[in-house]
């Protein structure tokens, strides 16, 4: 799979479904299938099959012994649903995560890596509305002791 990229407004129709972006879908290709979960914050992730079997097999090496692990398998999972194209290429998000992530009729897709955030347009806006000062200082910390290539 290529790495996707690309930031997308969308709407979501009444009954909860997106249409997926032509731009978007190219990148993946065709009839594809996805896994949809809960994000790390207030957002949703929409992974490509592909991706999602990478995803799980690194999350199912955790110990189920060690409570931190255990619980970080419960909330990967939490929420998890496949989902498929229509003919309009759209996808339908369960009702539980569009509530749990604020979703209602803007939203933003944010492609990055191998996966795609579903965000409330009102909450990505929030999140990423305005570049913090100290990115220079993210930057310099994450990159700065790299060597050149």
């Amino acid at each position: 799979m290529n790495d996707l990229t690309g930031e997308y407004r969308v709407r979501m129709d009444d009954k909860g479904r997106l249409k997926l972006p032509s731009a978007l879908l190219s990148q993946i290709g065709e009839d594809p299938v996805f896994t949809i979960n809960r994000g790390f914050e207030k957002h949703l992730m929409l992974y490509p099959r592909e991706v999602w079997v990478k995803k799980t097999k690194e999350i199912n090496k955790l110990n189920i012994y060690k409570t931190k692990e255990r619980n970080m398998i419960r909330y990967f999972y939490r929420g998890a649903s496949e989902l498929r194209t229509d003919a309009a290429d759209r996808v339908l998000i369960p009702k539980s995560l569009m509530e749990y992530a604020k979703i209602d009729k803007e939203v933003v897709l944010f492609a990055y890596n191998e996966q795609i955030e579903i965000w409330s347009e009102k909450l990505y806006e929030e999140f990423l509305g305005s570049e913090p000062e100290e990115f220079a200082d993210y930057a310099d910390e994450i990159f700065g002791d790299k060597d050149a290539d």
